[in-house]
């Protein structure tokens, strides 16, 4: 079987089972990917500086295809030393085919790549869209091996169309994405299999033991049968 894009199964498969998992009767109703912005935030004391600044760019023109707006300080903020009109951050906004091909290459060949990777957390803003934080921008395979002191942090958020956390979940797990095991409940479901494993094994032996006394009153009861017809025989005789 040839491999479906996520273009494909997000109008296929995947909306499907978030029907079926939500109750939703309308295809138009079931949660959707609106926009996937990346984000990355400029340190004054590490990162500004214009080579820095254009590798940031070459990096994100490379991860998303796009070229990144740079963002500016609206305010004076002394205290983060920060001047009106300083650049603090770069970002890429992503929608349509583009932001479909760049969440399939970041859920199956970005996110396995990041280092002791146990799964994603499982805790969305409370209206279904969920962030991601990364340490290592390397992760991207479209990246060449970094410098230690080029490695700069981002943030990929995912914007759906769901109302709520439950909706927004359902769209996540149907997507794909990685999430952390609740060890807790995995636990709790096997403790439950162990039990009611047990339950069965336990009610299987009293069966047979209730079978096997039902066939001994049985033989008992007919070796009485036999015994008084035996009995009876010889008095007539």
């Amino acid at each position: 079987m040839a491999y479906q894009t996520l273009h494909e199964r997000l109008r296929g498969p995947i909306t499907a089972a978030v029907q079926k998992d939500l109750s939703i009767k309308n295809v138009n109703a079931a949660p959707k990917v609106e926009k996937v912005t990346v984000n990355v935030g400029i340190n004054k004391s590490k990162m500004d500086s214009k080579e820095k600044r254009a590798y940031i760019e070459q990096m994100l023109m490379l991860i998303t295809g796009q070229k990144p707006v740079f963002t500016k300080a609206r305010i004076a903020i002394s205290n983060f030393k920060t001047r009106e009109g300083m650049v603090v951050g770069a970002k890429v906004t992503l929608r349509g085919k583009n932001m479909e091909e760049f969440l399939d290459r970041f859920i199956s060949y970005s996110i396995p790549r990041i280092r002791d990777f146990r799964g994603l957390p499982t805790k969305l803003d409370g209206k279904g869209n969920y962030s991601i934080g990364l340490q290592d921008h390397s992760i991207f395979p479209e990246v060449p091996a970094p410098d230690a002191g080029q490695i700069f942090s981002m943030q990929v958020v995912i914007t759906t169309t769901a109302t709520d956390d439950k909706e927004g979940m359902a769209l996540m797990k149907n997507m794909g994405m990685p999430f952390k095991r609740n060890e807790a409940a995995d636990a709790a479901k096997a403790k439950a299999e162990k039990e009611a494993k047990i339950a069965s094994g336990a009610k299987a032996p009293e069966k047979e033991e209730v079978k096997k006394e039902e066939e001994n009153v049985a033989s008992e009861a007919q070796t009485t049968d036999t015994t008084e017809t035996s009995e009876s025989e010889t008095l007539n005789t």
